[in-house]
């Protein structure tokens, strides 16, 4: 008795094991796995820091400059001054390195952007290139200026998690 009620449970358990392969076969490949738009190429970011990747600037001087960035076809992130304190701004951390000192940091005005569910909420945000203007003081001599740019990309349903870029400048100051 008790080897036929094990013979029967094997049988099940090996039954409902093939139905859930089965089942998970038929699913679409869409359905296996999603991915957030970054997630599709190692080197794949929601925004990309552009230019410039090297700057001669007089020693001791501010001089302005103005760093480029491009966020990703299909997203947007909230600009400088979102339309919520809820919101994650977009921002950029200087860096504490005394030679390389990047002041008045100024961010582009953010273009109005209403989601499809709610057209009467207007967004401040981010598309496609925009442009920071700041100025640079540097100390004479080769110096690695490293500040971040902290953002939030969201697509026209969902957010992702904020994030933070690099962004590297080989400056020389002269």
């Amino acid at each position: 008795m008790k080897h036929s009620t094990h013979g029967f449970l094997h049988r099940i358990t090996g039954t409902a094991a093939a139905l859930l392969l089965g089942i998970a076969l038929l699913l679409p490949t869409g359905a296996r796995a999603q991915h957030m738009p970054w997630q599709t190429s190692k080197n794949s970011q929601p925004v990309a820091f552009l230019f410039p990747l090297q700057l001669t600037v007089p020693a001791g001087k501010p001089t302005p400059i103005s760093l480029t960035f491009r966020v990703a076809n299909g997203l947007h992130i909230n600009s400088h001054t979102p339309t919520s304190k809820t919101f994650i701004r977009t921002e950029l951390l200087l860096p504490t390195d005394p030679n390389a000192k990047l002041s008045a940091v100024n961010f582009p005005p953010g273009s109005n952007y209403a989601l499809p569910a709610f057209p009467q909420d207007k967004l401040s945000v981010y598309t496609g290139e925009f442009t920071v203007q700041a100025r640079l003081t540097a100390t004479r001599g080769n110096h690695m200026m490293q500040a971040k740019l902290r953002y939030q990309a969201c697509a026209t349903n969902s957010c992702y998690p904020p994030r933070t870029i690099p962004v590297t400048i080989d400056v020389i100051g002269k």
